[in-house]
């Protein structure tokens, strides 16, 4: 296992999840969005202001690709970045990475959202509808994931303790059953 990818819905604690298993494993944290603002020189929501979530979708999808040979990492992806295509390819290309889906109930997952800094710049928030609709289409792509993880109820550092210790037997095992590190 040289890399995890955390997936899931915004608030369902990929960030604060990545950076607490990155720090217990002793690998970097990368944050796509983070990856995404240094690479354009632009904030996720200039990006998404200026050129639309088209240019932003590219824009992710090269972030996470210039991951891909980076070792020792846990790399935490947006929400959406599973919806697009060029990158579900990208990550299924990724030898020795396992990808946890960290998920929760969508209202759960707006509470955290609104009580995060910068929740009123979000107004994706306000329009609870389109939120629901948004989390049932990506669904089915978080769950293709190699690991999931039900986040409801557990503090942070539970959630990446069980990563850790299930990865780590996954990574033991590794040789004898490759479907549980790749696809």
């Amino acid at each position: 296992m040289r890399r995890i990818v955390l997936t899931g819905f915004m608030g369902a604690g990929k960030s604060t999840v990545g950076s607490l298993l990155a720090a217990r494993m002793g690998w970097r944290f990368l944050d796509s969005d983070t990856l995404i603002e240094e690479q354009t020189g632009m904030t996720i929501a200039g990006i998404f202001a200026a050129q639309g979530e088209a240019s932003f979708r590219l824009a992710e999808a090269e972030a996470i690709r210039s991951t891909r040979d980076e070792d020792a990492i846990v790399l935490a992806l947006g929400g959406g970045a599973i919806e697009n295509e060029a990158t579900r390819r990208i990550l299924e290309e990724m030898p020795d990475t396992c990808i946890v889906f960290l998920d929760a109930p969508l209202e759960i997952m707006i509470d955290r959202c609104l009580k995060q800094p910068g929740a009123a710049e979000r107004p994706v928030l306000a329009d609870r509808e389109r939120l629901a609709l948004r989390f049932a289409n990506r669904m089915p792509h978080y769950r293709k994931a190699h690991l999931t993880i039900t986040t409801m109820g557990l503090e942070p550092d539970a959630v990446a303790e069980t990563i850790f210790q299930t990865v780590g037997e996954q990574s033991a095992i590794s040789s004898q059953n490759k479907d549980l590190t790749h696809r």
